[in-house]
């Protein structure tokens, strides 16, 4: 099996990322233009009952797979990644049936009661199929990163986008007619065929690649996998805990967020529109640069797991480093771009322009995020799950205190909801940060500090006076194009002379080792 280094592994996830967020903003658009503001409201509450059914089935898994496979295999020990894999899929094999039934038998009171929209039904019954395919799936993608071999998951998550856009399309435009609510329902099926399809290659992809059948002496391995079982269970459950905070987060969101809006005296429809503008239009423009920090995640797991294997400390504070430093790189540009562009972004993109205000005060805090995966992903490498599980629950608790306290005042309303969201966001991110200098003494060079601050500054200004010298960027989709582009290029060349960007670092990955040699 290829194996590739951190740079390149990285690298390889971050153009499936790029690909496959590209495509899902076309999904978003065909959805949010076929279904509207309202639809895509209804498609958005349903999402997080879904997240909190898939982070129950996966228990962790995923991470723990990918840290005791990179040790296993640091060792050789191909007995140990067969044990891994068993155990893993009899795990998410049982819960993933205990889960889609429950869902289905839950689906009536969650949009009834808790969502308070009934409509919501159709989608999340809709869905639940889905459960099963993502939960076998989460096994062997954690087992290939665990390999550090990134590419059978890139081209996975490819897949999964190209065949759900491919159906999104056909099966809202069927179902549209029924009303909004059956247009949302046949939005999820189209998930669920892209999902089912990605499984399928990466089944493909396993058989033709592995070192072992998994299918000899399973019952043997499942029998004397107590031990492998503890280890796994010792990173699963605290990462369990830490992405059922976020998941629960997700699924009392809506909840909270409806119910606070009408103590507020904001009408349900209307609540559900706002809603879907900040979820469905501003956040997803907001979380665009998170497939770059989230392919780091990915890739920095296994690393800091082989690194620590090897009792090799430097590479690990190494490593954590060059994930902050392109974690910024791949923010800043969003953070100012969505900032000063948000206007013709939304009009282009959504032809509405409401979820405008989200943008322009959500933008600057969520530079934020982008490092919150990496360093999550590190602590989560160094064992120290259980504190980031902590510093989520933390995070959670204190955006439902202050979600609940503006979003029922007239005056904030949805604000009030975006607020919230920022106040979650800055809390994870320095607590994890805090996490890990008290952990491994680990430190961000104040040089680096000041050179974000110079390189934001910079393209702030090169931004802003582009607006000026090429008007026309709200009228006319080329020339705003043209812009970015002029504004693309001039930050490229500041992350090389700030140095966030190195040539050896480049030349660790092969295709440009050899141009750059």
């Amino acid at each position: 099996m290829t194996k590739q280094s951190f740079l390149h592994g990285t690298l390889i996830l971050i153009l499936a990322g790029l690909i496959t967020r590209f495509l899902g903003f076309i999904n978003r658009i065909v959805v949010a233009r076929l279904m509207g503001e309202e639809g895509v409201g209804l498609y958005m509450m349903a999402l997080p009952t879904l997240f909190l059914i898939i982070t129950l089935t996966q228990f962790g898994l995923p991470v723990a797979i990918s840290k005791r496979v990179a040790e296993a295999e640091a060792y050789g020990n191909i007995k140990k990644i067969k044990q891994i894999l068993v155990i893993s899929l009899i795990i998410t094999g049982t819960l993933s049936i205990i889960f889609t039934i429950g869902m289905i038998l839950l689906a009536p009171f969650v949009a009834t009661t808790l969502l308070t929209d009934e409509r919501t039904l159709y989608p999340l019954i809709a869905i639940s199929p889905i459960v099963p395919i993502v939960a076998i799936t989460s096994v062997l993608r954690g087992y290939f990163q665990g390999r550090q071999n990134m590419k059978p998951q890139s081209i996975a998550l490819v897949i999964e986008q190209v065949v759900r856009i491919s159906c999104v399309a056909l099966f809202v435009k069927i179902f549209l007619p029924y009303g909004v609510e059956f247009a949302a329902a046949g939005a999820m099926f189209s998930v669920i065929l892209g999902e089912l399809f990605s499984l399928l290659f990466l089944i493909w992809m396993f058989r033709n690649s592995k070192r072992m059948k998994l299918r000899r002496y399973f019952f043997s391995y499942m029998k004397s996998g107590k031990s492998t079982l503890q280890e796994l269970m010792s990173i699963a459950l605290p990462s369990t805990g830490s992405r059922m905070v976020g998941s629960l987060s997700h699924f009392f969101e809506p909840i909270l967020v409806s119910q606070s809006l009408a103590i507020a005296g904001i009408q349900t429809a209307v609540a559900t529109k706002q809603y879907g503008e900040l979820t469905g239009y501003a956040m997803p423009l907001l979380f665009l640069p998170t497939f770059i920090t989230n392919s780091l995640s990915i890739a920095l797991v296994p690393s800091i797991s082989e690194a620590g294997a090897r009792n090799n400390p430097n590479l690990i504070h190494y490593r954590i480093h060059q994930a902050i430093r392109i974690s910024f790189a791949s923010g800043a540009l969003a953070t100012i771009v969505l900032t000063l562009y948000s206007v013709p972004i939304l009009s282009f993109m959504y032809g509405s322009t409401n979820a405008n205000k989200f943008l322009v005060l959500m933008a600057p805090f969520f530079i934020l995020l982008y490092f919150q995966a990496p360093l999550n992903a590190a602590l989560q490498a160094l064992d120290l799950a259980k504190p980031a599980m902590w510093n989520s629950l933390i995070g959670a608790v204190v955006k439902f205190i202050v979600l609940i306290a503006l979003a029922s005042n007239a005056t904030f309303g949805i604000m009030g909801v975006a607020l919230a969201i920022i106040v979650g966001v800055v809390l994870v991110t320095f607590l994890h940060l805090a996490t890990l200098i008290k952990a491994i003494s680990f430190r961000i060079p104040m040089i680096d500090i000041m050179k974000m601050v110079l390189l934001m500054g910079s393209t702030w200004w090169a931004g802003d006076m582009l607006k000026t010298i090429l008007p026309g960027f709200e009228s006319s989709v080329l020339t705003l194009g043209f812009s970015l582009t002029i504004l693309t290029s001039l930050y490229i060349i500041l992350l090389f002379v700030f140095q966030f960007i190195t040539k050896e670092e480049l030349k660790q990955i092969p295709y440009l080792n050899h141009l750059l040699s």
